[in-house]
């Protein structure tokens, strides 16, 4: 089983990739696709979270559920 540290040190990087293709969609007018990434952006945010990853740096986005 994966440490939090190599479980965090994975999903950070899916975080920013997520958020740039969140911030693509929403320019595009692609709305299904920005909630479908939305939905997967909750997801990593919250394991990363509950992992003690201080989100200040990282999360461009800053949205909740």
């Amino acid at each position: 089983m994966a440490s939090v540290s190599e479980i965090n040190y994975q999903l950070i990087p899916w975080f920013g990739f997520v958020q740039n293709c969140m911030k693509s969609a929403e320019s595009e007018g692609a709305s299904n696709t920005y909630e479908q990434l939305k939905d997967k952006y909750l997801e990593i945010k919250a394991i990363l979270q509950s992992n003690g990853v201080n989100m200040t740096g990282i999360d461009k986005l800053g949205l909740n559920s």
